[in-house]
């Protein structure tokens, strides 16, 4: 039967009360699993990315699937009268090195004090914080009638190229019995007010080639101003607009809800501009920075091949050049326009243009009054006193279309870090948490609510 109101409060109280006492040992478990380098990005580090994985399979004392070379399935608890949630998350991280703005050693978890404790380290709040608080969570608080499993992936930070093959090779067998899915990615938008997620723009890496002749020209200065030079033109202007024709055109009108909807959201751009390091946003309102971080594309450049990069000066005009570029684009783009040569072919130029998009992901976009948003949304009141944020994420997020997609589940995107956390960045941190133990009781209140409903219909 379901749990009274009484003995439910009565568990989150014991629950809350176990975290504040055992705080030392989640920590002494986080301190162990930041000191691996688990770098997937840089192959030589491959070794330190699969002892990662060992120690997360160590930790688990429930029924683990076999280890697959990047990802460990596992599971605990198959009552198919209780619920089940697969939670998603990654134990891989991006390089750092101190030498490149670090204030400590990115592979030290270091406790600092600033108004609250704050814990430094390469992982700590992407991801390995968070697959630990989850782990620990269910492992301390098995009394809580829900079935578990989990996806722990070593290579996300490198595309997560065989998840999807996974995703499709399990769907009708691992996780034909998941109800929902729960994905522990991304910041809060704030330092101090917690969100929800429920959408991302998608990536699109575009590689432009341009080729002027079949060598490099020694002397610019020599054929400087009687060629085609292949560098390229700009591809934003000064407002950050991006200069490829058509671009925008599927991009939707927004709509006054949907303005309103900005409005509402708790932003404090000083705040903001201070975890981003810069000294001027190109909007000088909230609205127009949150439009144009979730609703409007954008477009980045990331390097340029081919041109001098080494110390120094050399006065050559190269054959060719690539750029490197990569486009975030949102809900019903069109990015074929990216492929065709309007502009280029209006300047008359012998160069050959090639335009290529080697990777890619699409956006995503969940139903934000979905029941399990609901349940994220009161146990985010509970244990912070306050209603969340409903935002998107200007960067991507794959694996949520990803299972999206694969299971036809709902998923859930549910941060426990705030916006200085400096996910990806120099600095990274995590402040803990109980948000994930007071989900799993909502989520099982939710179950038995929906099953109480459907027996009344049926009975009715």
């Amino acid at each position: 039967a379901v749990m009274s109101s009484s003995s439910s409060s009565a568990l989150e109280m014991e629950i809350f009360q176990y975290v504040d006492a055992h705080q030392s040992d989640f920590i002494k478990g986080l301190k162990e699993w930041v000191a691996v380098e688990s770098n997937s990005v840089q192959p030589h580090l491959r070794k330190e990315v699969m002892q990662m994985m060992a120690l997360a399979a160590d930790l688990q004392h429930w029924e683990p699937l076999p280890l697959i070379a990047f990802c460990d399935l596992g599971e605990w608890g198959k009552d198919p009268q209780n619920p089940t949630v697969c939670f998603y998350s990654h134990v891989d991280v991006q390089p750092a090195k101190k030498e490149v703005g670090w204030n400590t050693d990115p592979y030290t978890l270091t406790e600092i004090y600033f108004l609250i404790r704050n814990l430094y380290g390469c992982g700590a709040t992407d991801n390995k914080g968070p697959v630990l608080a989850w782990i620990n969570t269910v492992e301390t608080f098995r009394a809580v009638p829900v079935n578990f499993k989990f996806v722990i992936e070593s290579m996300e930070e490198a595309g997560s190229l065989e998840l999807e093959k996974l995703l499709d090779e399990e769907n009708q067998g691992f996780f034909s019995d998941v109800d929902h899915i729960v994905i522990s990615e991304n910041l809060w938008l704030s330092n101090k007010k917690p969100d929800l997620t429920y959408g991302s723009r998608g990536n699109a890496l575009v590689l432009v080639q341009v080729g002027c002749g079949s060598k490099d020209l020694i002397h610019s200065g020599t054929f400087g101003s009687i060629i085609h030079e292949p560098l390229l033109d700009s591809l934003v202007d000064s407002t950050d607009y991006i200069q490829i024709p058509g671009i925008y055109d599927s991009v939707a009108a927004l709509t006054e809800e949907e303005r309103k909807l900005y409005e509402s959201i708790e932003f404090d751009l000083e705040e903001h501009r201070n975890n981003c390091g810069v000294k001027k946003f190109l909007y000088g309102t909230k609205e127009e920075i949150l439009l144009h971080l979730w609703y409007y594309p954008s477009l980045s450049v990331h390097r340029i091949e081919g041109a001098f990069h080494e110390p120094g000066i050399k006065t050559v005009i190269p054959a060719k050049v690539i750029g490197k570029f990569s486009i975030h684009h949102v809900p019903h783009m069109d990015l074929l326009v990216v492929k065709e040569q309007g502009v280029f072919s209006k300047r008359n130029s012998p160069n050959k243009l090639k335009v290529s998009m080697p990777l890619g992901a699409k956006p995503w976009l969940a139903d934000a009054n979905d029941l399990l948003y609901k349940a994220a949304r009161r146990a985010i009141k509970l244990v912070f006193g306050e209603d969340p944020d409903f935002i998107c994420d200007g960067s991507t997020i794959p694996v949520a279309r990803m299972f999206q997609t694969v299971t036809q589940r709902s998923v859930t995107i549910l941060p426990i870090g705030a916006a200085d956390d400096g996910e990806h960045s120099q600095n990274e941190k995590i402040r803990g948490t109980k948000l994930f133990a007071a989900f799993f009781l909502e989520i099982e209140k939710l179950h038995w609510n929906l099953d109480e409903t459907s027996h009344t219909e049926t009975i009715s």
